[in-house]
């Protein structure tokens, strides 16, 4: 296994093709229509017009030097069609326009970008789509998104099971860059073949499943209309995702031209797959590998808590550098060494439940490890229990420590504590506290859809304001996509027989006291037939791919 780039962090200012390219036309709004790609001999240009965000301390000289690096690569492997399309232009204005943004992809881009290049080249597959988790994720191995979507490449639960992704307490295959990577390359090619070999139509129904792309070629062939990408009538959210895609290819094609320059990745393997054969102690690894805990989680984000799962995958993916003296550190750790172990004598009242939690793991762990084949325990009852090794508060990026930072981020007014109970659901405690579901679910790092168990603590912050999207809201803890659009639309309702303000309310998933106030009502009661105006987050009434 392979993966791409080293020393992340260290940005290259790199220009690519474009100062070998023919002049470009600038368009009325300032964006090039660049050709895909030219294998012209570089020749003197004068500086591109129109350039945005350049620093004053890059000359032209500077932009024109092409080193070989990952974006070359991907550049040459271009296949798309339409890049030129008039929709394609506000976001590659977008793009343009945002350098920083750009930068901070690319920064994260860093680690993976290598392996999932070679491993589209491997299957014969357009480079284009090593630039689809930008659009997907902004290469945020964490992401977690609406429509409960996870991971690069943002696979929703029931779509990473299809397509073989594990999903457990200990591990969540969506997240695991490799495996994520494969699943999402089996998808698209087998999306490409069910579409006839067109990838438009295969990238919308990755994004809006193929069912929704299918009933839409079907109503326009009923109605003898063309059936393309952009002849169909998609929904919005799919009808820009396409655009993005080729936008962001265009600004790789030729930075120049678009006035930005792009951090250099070079086009070397960076991390490597290492077999460790067993469960380990992700502070044990760190130690042995001389990288930050940080820096495991990053390599490794599909691992969920302190260690491995004991049931695998076992294996990690490291520094190639780092990976020859981590195996000889590791021959000094036998199996039964690589966590850690603690004996519990059990008290009256205690269950395995109460037990796992306490301990940070789960009754299956407890029950594999004791030989247990029952859940039944006796007061004095000896059982050893795997521990982590640090400190838990240092497995910063675990599920537990992100959640921990997504809690505790300021939301604005005060911020209270509650404890789920049985029979608690999402929209009847934010409207106990005349909070949105969407916000109760976004500061406790959930979406809307989300369960709840009894025993859970959720944070509530009461008139909070959250409406604004600031930059620590796309941490790690806490993704949202900075591409994403407003997706409130206004939607008329008709009052049926029974309906409740706060039966109507939960169906479309806004707060009651809002629908009070868009339609005036104060304290009239409802009648059948009667209208009313909702404003409702289209994206939060369906699910993704």
């Amino acid at each position: 296994m392979k993966n791409a780039v080293r020393l992340p962090g260290l940005f290259l200012l790199t220009a690519l093709v474009g100062c070998a390219q023919q002049p470009i036309q600038q368009s009325s709004s300032g964006i090039s229509a660049p050709p895909v790609e030219s294998h012209a001999a570089p020749i003197a240009a004068p500086a591109p017009k129109q350039i945005i965000a350049v620093r004053e301390s890059v000359t032209p000289a500077e932009m024109c030097k092409e080193p070989y690096d990952i974006w070359v690569r991907i550049r040459k492997g271009y296949v798309l069609p339409d890049k030129d399309k008039p929709g394609v232009e506000p976001d590659q204005l977008w793009f343009a326009r945002h350098q920083e943004y750009l930068n901070r992809v690319s920064d994260r881009a860093n680690p993976y970008i290598h392996y999932i290049v070679e491993s589209l080249e491997e299957r014969g597959m357009p480079s284009e789509l090593a630039l689809l988790p930008v659009v997907e994720s902004a290469y945020q191995p964490f992401a977690y998104s609406n429509g409960r979507a996870s991971g690069l490449w943002q696979f929703i639960p029931g779509t990473g099971t299809r397509f073989g992704l594990r999903q457990n307490w200990w591990y969540d295959g969506r997240r695991d860059v490799a495996m994520a990577t494969k699943a999402a390359l089996d998808y698209l090619e087998e999306l490409h073949q069910m579409f006839d070999g067109d990838w438009l139509l295969a990238l919308a129904a990755y994004n809006s499943g193929e069912g929704t792309v299918k009933r839409a070629i079907a109503r326009n062939q009923a109605k003898g209309l063309p059936t393309d990408f952009w002849s169909l009538d998609l929904p919005k959210e799919t009808r820009g995702y396409v655009p993005k895609l080729l936008a962001i290819s265009n600004i790789v094609a030729n930075p120049p031209a678009n006035g930005v320059l792009l951090p250099s990745i070079p086009d070397e393997a960076f991390l490597s797959r290492v077999e460790v054969g067993s469960q380990i102690d992700l502070a044990l690894a760190a130690k042995l590998s001389e990288l930050s805990l940080e820096e495991i989680y990053r390599y490794n984000p599909g691992y969920n808590r302190w260690a491995t799962d004991p049931d695998g995958p076992h294996f990690l993916m490291l520094p190639i550098e780092k990976v020859a003296s981590f195996e000889e550190r590791l021959k000094d750790y036998p199996e039964n060494e690589r966590i850690a172990w603690e004996r519990h004598t059990i008290s009256h009242g205690e269950t395995l439940g109460t037990i796992a939690k306490r301990y940070g793991t789960t009754v299956a762990v407890l029950k594999s490890v004791n030989k247990l084949t029952k859940a039944s325990l006796r007061s004095g009852q000896g059982l050893i229990i795997p521990v982590s090794r640090g400190d838990k508060n240092a497995y910063t990026l675990s599920a537990e420590q992100r959640l921990a930072t997504t809690q505790s981020t300021p939301r604005g007014g005060d911020k209270l504590e509650y404890v789920v109970q049985n029979g608690d659901t999402l929209w009847g405690i934010a409207h106990k506290h005349n909070v949105s579901p969407d916000s109760l679910a976004q500061w406790n790092g959930m979406v809307a859809r989300d369960g709840l168990k009894a025993g859970m603590t959720l944070v509530v912050w009461k008139q909070g304001t959250d409406n604004s999207v600031s930059e620590s809201a796309r941490s790690v803890a806490n993704f949202v996509h900075p591409l994403q659009e407003n997706t409130r639309q206004r939607v008329g309702y008709t009052v049926r027989r029974g309906d409740t303000l706060m039966r109507i309310s939960q169906r479309f998933r806004v707060n009651v006291d809002d629908v009070k106030r868009w339609n005036k009502l104060g304290k009239k009661k409802l009648k059948p037939g009667q209208k009313l105006t909702l404003l409702v987050d289209v994206t939060a009434q369906s699910g993704r791919i």
